[in-house]
């Protein structure tokens, strides 16, 4: 069986992956989402919405509907540590009518866009279908195999997207192999309980020794990260949790009545982090997006924010090729040559940072973790530097007008 000339499968039903299914479908354009967990419950991924985010969703007429699902506003980010307080990123002073990060369960937000995806009679989401190997033809991609519940199926497509992450499926098939910039740090997930009186609309990096300690607030209940030097997770589970209370108590001292809630290692969930990115996105008929093209660290929230503007691009320059059955490798590579230098740009501030927060101990003073940000902070007007690249990254991509018209 042949593929129409237009149809997409997208593998991955994360932000990018469902964002770019619902462009896609919003211009007439076949498209199925094939995601391999059973359902949207995803613990501890990105729970984000940045400004970039919500101003893509109000031209398509849903940041309204989005904003009225549950979630909390952070207007700042800060960096804590020994009592002092620094602002890294102020969204409050940004032009936009959303000047803060939404914070919403991922589960809820990707939830939200099935439904709305449901509302398209030639867009589809299939739950639970795991992908085993690629469909080719004469060198290029022409769709995917995949198994859901006990069965193989076939998927051609004029277009594979590759949006299932960092540990992508597609990215290995397709023999697309990521280059690790730095080794990284993971971080241990783990929920406290949240008070009506405790403070708010901030996201707070707590620096204590060499771990991090990051919390959100999620409204019913702060998330907190802990980070543990990269290959050291069997170290700390070893250790067990009562290391990691102590050190949540003695950091955050109003969360130190709390932290008896911690009460088994399965109440903590890993998130191995890395800074890596292919050479090549695509292959004939194939695309990468996201974090399968190029895993980003948690740092700034930063991930599910470029990982969405890659899809823009991808729907902004792939539609009309698709439309015409005459998408060419040429398309995908303007793609890839969109978005790279601006990956690469923050991927190597991310290394920076991550360097000189591994550089902090108790001797040295207070530090924005980095020179560049340092430096935006001390020159008169560029203070809000470092909250505008948070919110949109170097060149905010934009929907073209034809998107405010959906095709049913």
């Amino acid at each position: 069986m042949s593929p129409g000339p237009q149809d997409v499968c997208i593998v991955g039903g994360g932000p990018a992956g469902m964002i770019l299914a619902l462009l896609l479908a919003r211009q007439g354009i076949p498209v199925t989402v094939l995601e391999a967990a059973g359902d949207f419950q995803r613990n501890f991924r990105g729970d984000t919405l940045h400004p970039a985010i919500m101003e893509l969703l109000a031209g398509l007429g849903l940041a309204a509907p989005v904003l009225g699902l549950p979630h909390t506003r952070a207007h700042q980010a800060r960096l804590v540590r020994a009592g002092d307080v620094q602002v890294i990123a102020d969204f409050s002073r940004l032009r936009t009518p959303y000047p803060f990060l939404t914070v919403m369960a991922q589960s809820r937000f990707l939830t939200f866009l099935a439904a709305e995806l449901g509302r398209f009679p030639h867009a589809r989401v299939l739950m639970g279908a795991r992908v085993e190997g690629l469909l080719e033809e004469g060198g290029e991609v022409r769709g995917v195999r995949y198994r859901r519940a006990g069965a193989l199926h076939s998927l051609p497509a004029a277009l594979t997207v590759g949006a299932d992450g960092r540990f992508s499926k597609v990215r290995d098939l397709a023999g697309l192999r990521l280059r690790r910039l730095a080794p990284g740090q993971d971080v241990l997930w783990f929920s406290l309980p949240r008070h009506a009186d405790d403070p708010g609309g901030t996201i707070d990096l707590h620096l204590r020794g060499e771990h991090c300690i990051v919390t959100t607030d999620h409204g019913e209940r702060w998330q907190v990260g802990y980070s543990i030097r990269k290959g050291g997770y069997a170290e700390a589970r070893a250790a067990g949790v009562a290391p990691i209370r102590e050190a949540v108590a003695a950091t955050i001292p109003w969360l130190a009545g709390r932290v008896q809630a911690l009460t088994e290692w399965r109440d903590l969930h890993l998130l191995a982090v890395e800074v890596a990115r292919v050479r090549r996105w695509w292959r004939p008929g194939l695309l990468l997006i996201g974090d399968a093209a190029h895993p980003i660290s948690p740092v700034g929230g930063m991930g599910i924010n470029m990982a969405v503007q890659d899809a823009v691009a991808a729907a902004n320059v792939l539609c009309g090729p698709l439309r015409s059955g005459r998408l060419r490798p040429r398309h995908l590579a303007r793609v890839q040559r969109q978005r790279a230098w601006q990956i690469a740009a923050l991927q190597t501030q991310q290394v920076i940072e991550e360097r000189e927060v591994e550089g902090l101990d108790g001797a040295q003073p207070l530090h924005v973790p980095s020179l560049l940000l340092r430096l935006l902070q001390g020159v008169p007007g560029l203070q809000g530097v470092p909250g505008y690249v948070t919110a949109y990254g170097l060149r905010p991509e934009r929907l073209r007008a034809r998107w405010r018209t959906a095709r049913l």
